[in-house]
């Protein structure tokens, strides 16, 4: 069954690939202006799929800043149908729902997703904790100290939430806090082996502060559960290289590389095809080094 691949830390980095079923994703790639939403979707997907996809990760609604808030009514309504074509046109590829709303990932569940992906970590609705012990699926938490009305907006760069005080040793508060979202998911009665961590790379950190996060992904692994990256044409990049959401490719490719060093066990991109490259390469030179160190002795 496609949810149990996350049903025990994965021995290899497996690539998510976005999915937008929106209208105004930030990066451009979102699907809600299409004619035929579920054709355009399904295709994406197959492409993904022979690109090597091991996670189709859906979203209906955008969480850039400035967004609109869709009600979940609507946002499932987005949603449902697409992942129910996608698990009949591809039944052996794992499908997660992007959400924060219980009623939403209820729907995605019943209709074929195996995953929730919730950016809030079943503090925006806390209903999810009991739809995610029903299902008894896997969870992925994520860490978030973002504001809706707290962004800086440029033309160019795109988006970015502004960064909260974390005092002294921010990458032992965000580990602190992580480890306190999957206690309390635990209390909520979601398994412990059903969690993954995701440090929210762009939600309420500075560019600096985001960098610190993928460096010390293997820190935040020692938590104890698997660590999801979700970097991808993110705006830290675009304002450390001045660059637009259409032109970060090649910086998301580099902290792809990074993050299967540091021992991720998810990306989470917008182009699969070239970073499953990236991840197999990356991991075929971390093997042969393993090698070549031991034969030294």
């Amino acid at each position: 069954m496609p949810r149990s691949i996350l049903l025990s830390p994965p021995s290899r980095c497996l690539v998510m690939g976005i999915v937008n079923i929106t209208p105004d994703s930030f990066s451009g790639d979102g699907l809600g202006r299409e004619r035929d939403i579920i054709a355009a979707a399904v295709a994406q997907s197959v492409k993904f799929f022979q690109a090597g996809v091991d996670i189709l990760d859906i979203g209906g609604e955008s969480t850039r800043p400035g967004a609109a808030y869709i009600p979940a009514q609507e946002e499932a309504q987005r949603v449902a149908p697409v992942i129910a074509a996608l698990r009949a046109e591809l039944p052996d590829v794992a499908i997660s729902i992007d959400t924060y709303k219980a009623s939403v990932a209820q729907a995605a569940l019943s209709a074929g997703a195996d995953i929730i992906n919730d950016v809030w970590a079943f503090q925006a609705d806390p209903d999810m904790a009991a739809v995610a012990q029903a299902a008894n699926c896997p969870v992925i938490l994520m860490h978030n100290r973002s504001k809706p009305g707290h962004a800086e907006i440029d033309r160019v760069l795109g988006g970015s939430y502004t960064a909260p005080d974390y005092g002294a040793g921010f990458l032992r508060v965000v580990c602190q806090e992580m480890a306190d979202l999957a206690q309390n998911a635990i209390k909520a009665g979601v398994s412990g082996d059903r969690i993954i961590l995701d440090p929210g790379v762009g939600f309420g950190k500075t560019p600096a502060q985001n960098m610190a996060l993928i460096e010390g992904i293997d820190v935040i692994r020692a938590i104890g559960y698997p660590v999801l990256l979700g970097a991808s044409r993110k705006s830290f990049m675009g304002r450390v290289l001045n660059l637009p959401a259409d032109d970060r490719r090649d910086p998301t490719l580099a902290t792809t590389a990074l993050a299967v060093q540091r021992g991720a066990a998810i990306v989470r991109v917008h182009d699969v095809e070239e970073n499953v490259k990236v991840v197999r390469m990356t991991e075929a030179m971390l093997q042969a080094g393993k090698a070549a160190r031991a034969e030294r002795g």
